[in-house]
């Protein structure tokens, strides 16, 4: 049974994609879609295998990840701990609040002017968008989870002679983990969305940048290749950090596996 649910996952998704690509050769087959602005499934295939072969798509998928990973973990590193603090320090919460909400909503990509001012071109500003774009949601979500621990966990672990570094890791950190969780996951589905913009202007090489590149060259069969590696990536860097959420069965330091 275990087996038959899991073949049926696969198989649904898989059939989606396959009737999509089959209105796609069928509407450019029929003349509904001119190949010049959509490539057809074929030219696609080929361009795609152009790419592997020569070592671009390895190289450059291998490239975009290393920008997500060194800025979301940077933000992962940096962004929790804050908003563990601040989530139990009301006073600063009240102080930075405010700064915080005002930073929140501005795109990461409008930080780009000054990413390539203060760090040139290259990796620095493409990871430095990619923090910004993973701090403040993970800060803020944090903040909340701790502003809705149930206050009676507080007084009973206080009851018990609980403070400082002790409650922060047996009763704060336990309590808000789901929340946490759910932040790490949205953070890096957002990461990966602005490392492809940021390659498109401050780096020569990543999915953005073959993208871009290949506009350039009227290569729009690699323009979909690349779509399509970002799309795969993207599902699969999901399915990674979807499997930390068996840590939300963590009860007060306690680890339950499923």
């Amino acid at each position: 049974m275990k087996y038959k649910t899991a073949l049926i996952k696969f198989i649904y998704p898989l059939l989606g994609f396959i009737i999509i690509v089959i209105i796609w050769f069928e509407a450019i087959n029929l003349g509904l879609i001119s190949e010049k602005n959509l490539p057809s499934p074929a030219s696609v295939a080929r361009g795609m295998w152009e790419l592997f072969s020569d070592g671009r798509l390895i190289d450059y998928s291998i490239a975009s990840l290393f920008r997500v990973t060194v800025g979301w973990y940077i933000a992962v590193l940096t962004a929790i701990p804050i908003g563990l603090i601040l989530g139990w320090n009301k006073g600063l919460q009240n102080i930075t609040n405010p700064l915080l909400q005002f930073l929140r909503p501005i795109s990461p990509l409008a930080w780009i002017p000054l990413a390539l001012i203060w760090f040139g071109i290259g990796d620095p500003p493409a990871v430095f968008l990619i923090f910004l774009s993973s701090f403040f949601p993970m800060v803020v979500s944090t903040v909340s989870a701790v502003n809705g621990i149930n206050p009676l966990y507080i007084r009973a672990a206080q009851n018990i002679g609980y403070s400082g570094p002790r409650m922060m890791f047996k009763v704060v950190l336990p309590a808000t983990l789901p929340s946490v969780i759910v932040s790490l996951r949205l953070s890096l589905g957002i990461a990966w969305l602005v490392v492809v913009a940021a390659e498109m202007i401050a780096v020569k090489s990543g999915l953005g940048y073959l993208i871009i590149d290949a506009r350039n060259a009227l290569r729009l069969d690699w323009v979909i290749d690349g779509m399509i590696i970002i799309g795969v990536i993207g599902i699969i860097l999901d399915k990674a950090i979807r499997k930390l959420e068996r840590l939300k069965s963590l009860k007060w330091g306690h680890v339950h596996a499923k």
